[in-house]
């Protein structure tokens, strides 16, 4: 794709992306009749779908993102199954099982509720491991196999996974390799005060309004063909690079003080998705061209749960946000 992209006039890109990505405010404009304020993470949970990315939200009780999920989807006219997951929960309850038709004698397929556009992983870390892992397998190969039988996901497939940071008793964290397949963790922060108080208002008197699907599917497919032809210059190509080296070996960027705060750098997943959501970035800004400003914008995101710290770093109260502003404000700016 990168080959083809440097082939096209970028006066074109940058038509067909004004063309494709016409769909963006009005879209925006339907969430935020029920969504107050968020724009963040509305707008993640878009790169996330035009990335063609698992998006892992963590925050408080309370801040919307499950409502949020539910809203997107309906304005998006898309299957949506949101799933609580619990200590009891099965790998069969998630993906189907095999049953026995005693009229027929014989096996039928009876398919779980990952088979929708949009799934909602509710409290993720709420259900053991075994579940986690059907879960990620799904995601990873986005196909699912029941019996003898391989079933293909529906397309577009997006999870979006929350997780509760402030109660850890009676959960199962899910482990850093399994994180690292999400391409987005985001910190769902607090509202403004006058988010606040828009929100009591809308939300204490009256049901809050219907939304209308505005967005089809096949919108989205074309979309994230177009997300892919935006160009990205070879300096832009190298901040990425930089910007992930520095995590392994911050010594080279001139941050050795990070080096024994660090127990392991991002994985070259990181650069991948990198590369894919400053490509989804600029798409949002109706641009056909990756600035650094789009790299920056996605850095923390992409990189906060694929940055490991050091028993030291966690001593000293060292967050790997903390080490990644400091990437993000020491590498180079092309």
């Amino acid at each position: 794709m990168a080959t083809e992209t440097k082939g096209l006039d970028i006066e074109v890109i940058q038509q067909k992306i004004q063309q494709e990505s016409a769909f963006v405010e009005r879209l925006l404009a339907q969430v935020g009749q029920v969504i107050v304020g968020q724009k963040t993470m509305v707008g993640r949970l878009l790169i996330g779908l035009l990335a063609d990315g698992h998006v892992l939200m963590e925050g408080v009780p309370g801040l919307a993102k499950t409502l949020t999920v539910r809203t997107l989807a309906r304005a998006i006219d898309t299957t949506f199954r949101r799933i609580q997951f619990t200590p009891d929960l099965l790998p069969a309850d998630l993906i189907g099982t095999l049953i026995y038709d005693p009229k027929d004698q014989e096996f039928k397929t009876k398919k779980g509720p990952i088979f929708a556009n949009i799934i909602l992983a509710d409290e993720i870390n709420r259900s053991p491991a075994k579940v986690q892992s059907a879960l990620l397998e799904a995601m990873q190969e986005q196909t699912v196999t029941i019996g003898e039988h391989s079933y293909a996901l529906d397309d577009p497939f997006l999870v979006l996974a929350t997780q509760n940071p402030i109660e850890q008793e009676g959960t199962y964290p899910l482990p850093e390799a399994q994180v690292d397949r999400f391409m987005l963790k985001l910190a769902v922060e607090y509202p403004t005060d006058e988010e606040e108080l828009l929100i009591m208002r809308r939300m204490s008197t009256g049901s809050p309004p219907e939304i209308q699907p505005v967005v089809s599917p096949e919108e989205i497919v074309r979309a994230r063909a177009a997300v892919e032809m935006i160009y990205m210059d070879p300096q832009v190509e190298r901040y990425i690079v930089d910007l992930v080296l520095a995590t392994r070996n911050p010594e080279a960027y001139g941050l050795r003080d990070l080096a024994d705060l660090i127990s392991f750098g991002a994985s070259p997943r990181a650069t991948i998705c990198l590369a894919k959501t400053a490509r989804a970035h600029a798409f949002l800004q109706h641009r056909g061209f990756v600035t650094p400003d789009d790299v920056r914008a996605m850095g923390m995101d992409v990189l906060r749960h694929r940055v490991l710290v050091t028993y030291e770093a966690e001593a000293e109260e060292v967050t790997p946000e903390d080490i990644i502003r400091r990437v993000l404000d020491r590498v180079e700016v092309p």
